[in-house]
């Protein structure tokens, strides 16, 4: 009875070493690659893993940190220009965290390249790029962890937002210091200078109303297409469907658009006043008849064709909208 006792304590005690053994060893493992990480990251804010790399220190546990992963085809023969935008958009927002002083290994941002990791594309079924994940701690990356940038957009600002919601960590971002905007206002007021300066003594342009008009009309289309919104939350050209490869120019949703769209806005926009104009002309023209009537129904055809198209824009966006013109 007393060797049966011994033996199951042996056991027992034995048993424990081997969960504290795995224990260490799991912490020893953690703690290697928490290290290597860092090690990296002092190095480059962004952290670029090929498939070993990513399956080690992203998808493999142990883990108790997150990471932002950037999914993208950087490579100039992939033709991806959104790719490029996204990217430097993305080096902004690490390098506000690696130089916040929030920083710590609770959070490392990461890049895989197409062309470095083919099979990590293949492995998660994705056809298109960019694309930003977060892969937790613990468990597997939810459906939130994929960020919608057809909706948000990849902005800095934004991602450093949808960050926050999913890690808790809010990075500050700092934008670095872009002059070129103030160097060209300067040269835009140096230039005006200069041209006030030696036609001070004929200064009858300034009194021009069709010069007036022009620069008014283009900060109108300029507003009313969106560049504002474009500008701040920074949204690929066009959008690619990844299922049937279609090419899509204008966005489905009121909730965002595409940069490709402004300029098709502001066409339409731009098409449809130069029609009243055409028509305003035909009215105050004097001279040949035939002349005026023609200008009249280039005008009338101006307008109509192309408020029906703009019309047909608001309705795509806007679904269930129930008037349409001539197109549909």
């Amino acid at each position: 009875m007393a060797a049966y006792s011994f033996f199951t304590a042996l056991v027992g005690i034995l048993a424990l070493s081997c969960v504290f053994a795995q224990i260490k060893k799991k912490e020893d493992n953690l703690g290697d690659k928490v290290h290597q990480l860092m090690e990296w990251n002092n190095k480059k804010s962004i952290i670029r893993l090929n498939g070993d790399k990513f399956r080690l220190y992203v998808k493999s546990p142990p883990r108790n940190y997150s990471v932002v992963v950037m999914l993208t085809a950087l490579q100039p023969q992939r033709g991806c220009s959104v790719c490029k935008q996204a990217n430097d958009e993305y080096q902004i927002l690490a390098n506000s965290w690696r130089y916040s002083q929030q920083y710590s290994n609770r959070l490392f941002f990461a890049l895989v390249d197409y062309d470095e990791a083919v099979d990590i594309f293949q492995s998660m079924k994705l056809n298109t790029a960019p694309v930003f994940m977060h892969f937790p701690p613990k468990g597997k990356p939810k459906k939130g962890d994929t960020l919608d940038i057809n909706r948000v957009g990849f902005a800095a600002e934004q991602l450093a937002k949808w960050v926050g919601e999913r890690t808790d960590i809010q990075v500050r971002v700092f934008r670095p210091p872009n002059y070129s905007g103030t160097v060209a206002l300067a040269l835009l007021f140096a230039m005006v200078g200069g041209l006030l300066y030696f036609k001070r003594n004929n200064l009858e342009f300034l009194y021009n109303k069709t010069s007036w008009g022009i620069i008014s009309l283009a900060v109108i289309f300029a507003m009313t297409s969106g560049q504002m919104w474009n500008h701040i939350r920074g949204p690929p050209v066009m959008h690619r469907n990844p299922n049937t490869g279609q090419m899509h120019y204008i966005h489905g949703s009121s909730q965002g658009q595409f940069i490709m769209e402004t300029y098709i806005v502001m066409l339409l926009n731009t098409s449809v006043v130069v029609g009243f104009i055409m028509l305003n002309e035909a009215q105050n023209m004097k001279g040949d008849p035939g002349k005026k009537r023609i200008l009249s129904l280039v005008g009338l055809g101006c307008v109509t064709i192309f408020f029906s198209l703009l019309l047909s824009v608001f309705r795509s966006k806007y679904q269930g909208y129930p008037y349409s013109f001539l197109f549909k």
